[in-house]
């Protein structure tokens, strides 16, 4: 089980690039700054995407999280 608790959970599992981040971007608009969101994904691009997004967005990459059948992501709002 992940250590972080989200506030929001994003599924986006069976979306294709760019879907997970346009959506994520939508979302984290949405949030206060210390939130944390947890995207849910199925695509494997995802794994890169998310790190460079959130360097360039200003919101902290936790890390990620293995699931069965999906890979859980961890953003804190900036």
């Amino acid at each position: 089980m992940a250590e972080w608790k989200p506030d929001q959970v994003l599924d986006a599992k069976g979306l294709s690039c760019p879907m997970p981040i346009l959506k994520t971007k939508k979302l984290l608009k949405e949030m206060k700054p210390g939130q944390v969101l947890e995207i849910q994904s199925t695509d494997p691009g995802t794994r890169n995407d998310l790190p460079a997004f959130s360097s360039r967005s200003g919101d902290e990459y936790l890390g990620e999280e293995q699931r069965e059948g999906f890979i859980s992501f961890f953003l804190k709002k900036g």
